[in-house]
């Protein structure tokens, strides 16, 4: 019987799975089963820790402007910090506040030197006139009786 050699495309595809696992050590880098689970398993971790990466991101963020808050004593809450600065329409996110509040703790005191001048100006009762539905299916407005 003649001897036949066989086609290209197999050679191919684990020649293109070979680039990936050459940075592995072991059968991982040898074997194309182990590779090409590597390889899979590998894109999976990439993916997932990309979401997980933004989830702690802003939770760092969060906790760098808590911190400035409190050191500075200008407000006691973080929540209510950024309630008030959206209620105010000074719409900054929270990795730039983190920015700020690390980097230049002058301009964190005037933004929040400005809330507080802001709600002086309009208390809350009159900002949030948001109309609300009572028990009878009428409408009236919060704060109003």
């Amino acid at each position: 019987m003649t001897r036949v050699k066989r086609g290209y495309i197999a050679r191919r595809r684990r020649q293109k799975n070979h680039s990936f696992g050459s940075s592995f050590r072991g059968a991982r880098s040898r074997t194309i089963r182990a590779m090409a689970q590597q390889k899979t398993r590998s894109l999976v971790s990439a993916h997932r820790d990309r979401n997980r990466q933004k989830i702690d991101f802003r939770r760092l963020w969060i906790t760098r402007i808590n911190a400035g808050i409190r050191k500075k004593g200008v407000y006691y809450n973080y929540s209510k910090f950024i309630h008030d600065l959206y209620k105010n329409q000074l719409i900054l996110n929270r990795k730039i506040l983190s920015q700020i509040t690390r980097l230049s703790r002058n301009c964190f005191s005037m933004i929040s030197n400005e809330i507080i001048k802001a709600l002086k100006e309009f208390p809350p009762n009159d900002l949030n006139k948001v109309p609300r539905r009572k028990n009878s299916g009428k409408i009236e407005a919060r704060g109003v009786s």
